[in-house]
């Protein structure tokens, strides 16, 4: 039996080149041509290996989350509530300041229209499932007793997220990474204290530079 021909690519380097498209232009930002030249390949090519132009951002994402933004999950598995918010956010910073655009994630949610229903939800559901991940981290933390019983987990979560957020967004307007240092400096200023720390917990240290 004949067997097509190979693809004379790399499917994930490619990928990898079709992320940064998206990165600094967004998923409405960018055309089909766009991602064409940047990947140096042909329309037929791009269909074959990746489907369209969404079915080739739902994998970006994947790559984006798995690679530039893997820092999310190392933070969860942090030993501390507050050990976990700092690498989380310190770890935004490095990423969107490297990186050609933001967060990714955040740029595509702020510039994607109706007329892209489809992408804007899967965009928001990964930001929800964002928020649950970290809201069950921190329930575990109370109840650990790293956290005060009285602690909203779900608001506390949703607050350190959207100091994420801010600061991406400052970032693609072009502040500095010791700019939004500074910014996730004083918002970890407002961590929630216990009254009587438990003295065999590790004290969390704010990551150098």
């Amino acid at each position: 039996m004949a067997t097509g021909r190979p693809r004379e690519f790399d499917v994930d380097e490619r990928l990898d080149r079709a992320l940064t498209v998206f990165w600094r232009q967004g998923y409405e930002g960018t055309a089909l041509s766009d991602l064409t030249r940047a990947m140096g390949i042909n329309r037929p090519s791009l269909y074959a290996a990746y489907g369209n132009k969404e079915a080739l951002f739902r994998k970006a994402v994947d790559r984006y989350v798995e690679g530039p933004a893997s820092y999310v999950r190392g933070a969860l598995a942090k030993p501390t509530a507050r050990a976990v918010a700092e690498a989380l956010l310190y770890g935004a910073v490095e990423v969107i300041t490297r990186g050609p655009g933001g967060c990714l994630i955040v740029q595509a949610a702020l510039a994607t229209g109706e007329q892209n229903e489809s992408v804007r939800e899967e965009i928001a559901a990964r930001r929800r499932t964002g928020e649950r991940d970290l809201a069950a981290r921190f329930e575990r933390a109370r109840a650990e007793g790293d956290l005060p019983p009285d602690i909203d987990c779900e608001a506390l979560a949703r607050y350190v997220w959207s100091i994420s957020y801010g600061v991406s967004v400052q970032a693609a307007d072009g502040a500095s990474n010791d700019e939004l240092r500074k910014v996730v400096a004083l918002a970890l200023t407002l961590w929630p204290r216990q009254d009587a720390p438990d003295a065999r917990r590790p004290a969390a240290s704010v990551p150098g530079r």
